[in-house]
């Protein structure tokens, strides 16, 4: 894993309230969303951060670390 486990969590529980807080910012620019709607764009944005924190690092990025140093 890219992440530890618990930093993981706290990464989802700080994304929550940023998702909610984007749709109020989103209605004083005119964009309403629904409650739906809002769910589902949190889901995406949780499983998106979990597919990168559990896709391994490529071997090109460590390589070149270990070059480099």
């Amino acid at each position: 894993m890219r992440i530890s486990k618990g930093a993981l969590l706290v990464v989802i529980a700080v994304l929550i309230p940023f998702v909610v807080e984007f749709r109020t910012a989103l209605s004083w620019f005119g964009i309403t969303l629904s409650a739906l709607e809002t769910a589902v764009l949190g889901i995406a944005v949780v499983l998106a951060v979990l597919l990168w924190a559990v896709w391994p690092p490529s071997e090109t990025t460590e390589s070149e670390s270990v070059r480099s140093g």
